[in-house]
Parts: structure tokens; sequence; C-alpha cells
């Protein structure tokens, strides 16, 4: 692939899609339509891409890789005009041979890519198309054989009686020879319906000149592309699909599979179940037999083996063996659990360290804090990390006990052994193996209230 190349359409608006962003993203599976088609080239070894982009260009460069180039297409003149924008890239690169993708057509696959593109070098065709058959091929370009061999491709708008008939689509995939790929572009008219330049007139050009032509079928999904929102629930439901089906030939357990989201990188080890109600997405990684859901969220996030994670959010934060999380909580960015941490109901962690069997039961909020191990926090442990204009870090040793309704003011340091008695606001430093208790003394003022009592017996 040294000498080969990608062009990737995607100057498309997103009117259809009733957005304001361009359509190449709009996500399917919490992904951009466009990173789907770009990752599929990298995993084809293409490493040399420009993509062709409109309106909203500075949103698609944020999501596409850093080494892609970019070619402007301000005026959306039909497919062949996009890959005309290219042309520079195409001849400045000295590329033998281009793969040209649609960015909306998130479900091609790396291999079909690779396999088309070895039958477009073996056959020393001008021009290869990935085609497909497809049980309702309307709205597609339709592939024309004379003798079994492509002679055309001709659009929906364009097809005769004859022609619509034909279940063979154009998957809107092409590898081209890089040479006569610019030259085909010269010659390129707009006698069509639309009056647009279009890529698939590429296919008679070839035969014209007396060049081979060829196509490589390939998987149906291929060529299914998303022009509105009901197009793009189905390529949500097709991916969702597939990536379940892959896990449960894993050995992840997923007894109610039509209640579950997963996203195409996440991993996931066996003898895991997945409850419903749950959304895994990004990198997240689970390990072999965890409990996750119902009702769980997991966002890049790295779970151990043999976890627990209850109706909670996990997100950028590592966890490892044997952790209890939920229900109800909530676990942000930039944690890191240690092995058989206990983390209850209702307990927001955040930015912070949790040692080896450590447990915060519930009601709690830890942020910014380092915590040793086989510390016990009771009920409404609240760590103050924030004084208004900066975050400060707590600090807990090994073997702390922290009593109910106690506030840690950051910064602040608890050795090993520290008893927190309940009720106590820690504004100082406490040393191992110290008991701080740090409330006022009990003061009770009998009958203080007996003659102005508002609610008495019997009044509710």
């Amino acid at each position: 692939m040294e000498k080969a190349c990608a062009v990737l359409l995607a100057a498309g608006d997103g009117k259809r899609m009733k957005s304001e962003k361009p359509k190449v993203l709009c996500e399917v599976l919490f992904q951009p339509m466009i990173a789907w088609v770009a990752k599929a080239l990298a995993g084809a070894g293409i490493e040399n891409c420009c993509a062709v982009l409109g309106a909203g260009y500075e949103q698609v460069r944020g999501v596409l890789p850093a080494h892609y180039s970019v070619a402007m297409q301000h005026e959306r003149k039909g497919t062949g005009h996009a890959v005309m924008m290219a042309e520079d890239y195409i001849k400045n690169g000295d590329f033998r041979d281009v793969a040209v993708l649609c960015g909306d057509a998130p479900l091609i696959a790396s291999g079909d890519i690779s396999a088309a593109y070895d039958q477009h070098k073996t056959e020393k065709n001008a021009v290869t198309v990935l085609t497909a058959k497809v049980s309702n091929p309307t709205g597609y370009g339709r592939i024309v054989r004379t003798d079994g061999k492509v002679s055309a491709i001709v659009e929906q708008a364009d097809a005769d009686e004859a022609t619509v008939l034909i279940d063979e689509i154009n998957a809107g995939a092409y590898w081209f020879n890089a040479e006569f790929l610019l030259e085909a572009l010269k010659g390129m008219g707009t006698s069509n319906v639309q009056g647009e330049y279009y890529l698939t007139d590429t296919v008679a050009t070839a035969i014209k000149l007396g060049r081979p032509s060829g196509a490589y079928t390939s998987h149906p999904d291929a060529a299914l592309g998303a022009n509105d929102r009901r197009s793009l629930a189905i390529l949500n439901e097709i991916a969702r699909k597939k990536v379940i089906d892959r896990l449960l030939d894993n050995g992840v357990d997923i007894p109610f599979a039509g209640q579950v989201v997963v996203g195409p990188s996440v991993e996931i080890g066996a003898d895991t179940i997945i409850l419903p109600g749950c959304i895994l997405k990004g990198e997240t990684v689970v390990g072999n037999g965890c409990e996750i859901g119902p009702n769980t969220q997991l966002t890049d996030a790295a779970i151990g083996d043999g976890c627990k994670v209850v109706s909670s959010f996990v997100e950028a934060s590592r966890v490892d063996d044997g952790v209890s999380i939920g229900p109800m909580s909530n676990i942000r960015p930039g944690c890191h659990l240690g092995p058989d941490v206990k983390i209850g109901d209702f307990v927001e962690v955040k930015s912070s360290n949790i040692g080896a069997k450590t447990s915060i039961a519930h009601l709690s909020y830890i942020g910014d804090s380092d915590v040793g191990t086989r510390c016990n926090f009771g009920c409404g442990i609240v760590t103050v990390n924030y004084d208004g204009n900066t975050k400060h870090r707590t600090t807990i040793g090994d073997g702390v006990f922290v009593g109910c309704n106690s506030n840690l003011i950051a910064p602040v340091v608890l050795g090993d052994g520290v008893y927190c008695g309940a009720g106590t606001t820690v504004t100082k430093d406490v040393p191992a193996w110290a008991l701080v208790v740090g409330r006022s003394r009990q003061t009770v003022r009998e009958d203080w209230n007996k003659s102005g009592a508002k609610f008495k017996k019997g009044n509710g």
C-alpha cells in the first residue's frame, strides 16, 4: 500500500439530517460515521489519505487522524467534482492507485477494501468498483454488466425500466489506477438528469479507452449510507447487532441483547454478564467474570476481573479486580480503584486513588484524594477539595476510619491508622494512630421550646 492513497468524500452538510453539523459527524454507536471509515482504511493498511471537506470542515477535521490531508469542495457538484478537488494531492504524492470512499457509509470493512485492492492489482484494472447485491436497490446506482463484465453504472435518476430492476448496486467505493483517474476526471461531463459530475462515468471512460474495469462484490452493508435520521437509526441497529454477535461468540453473557448497546471498540472478557439497560462506550475494557448492570454506563473505563457495577457510571477510570460499585454511584474521570474496593450507593469519586479493600459505603463525595488500603468511610463523608479558587488534595493513610458525617477540608493529611470521630470537621493534618474529634460538646436545655412548640402532640 506504499504507493496507494485514499480520497474520502465528506463535504456533505447536515440539512437532510436536520442537523447543524456536517452529515459525516452524525454518529453510529457513539462514533462519527467518518471515523468508522477512517478506521477501516487504517485496518486495510492505507496510510496516505485525503479528506474532501465542505461546510463545517473544522469540526470534521477535528475527528480525523492527524496525518490526513484536506481538500476543500466549496461547491457540491457531484462525486466526480469532489474527487477533482483532490487532484493536486494525488499528483503530488505520485501515487499509483487511489481508493475513493464515502464518509457517510460507515459499515465498509477493512477486509473488503484490501480484497478489492488485491483484485484490482491482479486484474490490472483501470477501475475496480465495489458492488453489493441487495433486496431493495432503490436509490442506488445500478451495476450494468455485458457478458458478465461491468459496462456501466447508472444512477437511479437516469435508470430506465429494465435497469431499475437490477439488484446489484454500486457500493460507493472504488479503486482506481491513479494515472487513469486523473485522465478520466479531465474528460468528465454533466450530461445527466442531476447536471453533476458523476464518478461512476469513469467506468464508461475505461471501456471507451479500452482499459479493463472490474467489480468486487462486497458485503451488502458496505453500501449502506445515511441520508436522514431513519437511515442513521438503521445503521446503528445493524452495527449494534454486529458488536453483540461478536461478544456472544467470545463468551460474553448478554441474556437480553436487545436492551444493551456496546460500542465497536469495547472489549469484554468471557463469563461476564451484561444486564439490560447498559451502555458501554469508547475504549472500555471489561475483564472476565464481571457483572455489569442493570442500567450502567461505562465510558473509556478499564474494569478488572470479577467486578460488579450496578446502576452506576464509570468514566475514564481504572477499576482493579474484585471491585464492587453501586447502585447509583458515579466514578468520574481520573480515578483508580484498587483491588477489592467497595463503592456503595450514592457515592461520587473524582480524580482519586482508592487503595485495596477500602470501603466507601454510601452517600459520600471523595474528590482529588489519595486514599490508602483497608480504610473505612462511614455515611456522608466529604473531602472538601475546592476553596473557591483552587482544587486541593486530601491524603489518607492505610487503615483509617472516618466516622459518619465528617468533612475533610483539603489540603489535609490523615496518617496511618487515624480514627476520625463522627461529625468531625478536619482542618489540620492528623498524625498516625491518632484520634481526631472536631465537634462541639453537646448542650441540652430542658424545656427550651415548651411554650413555643409549633407542633404539639395530636397536631400532626
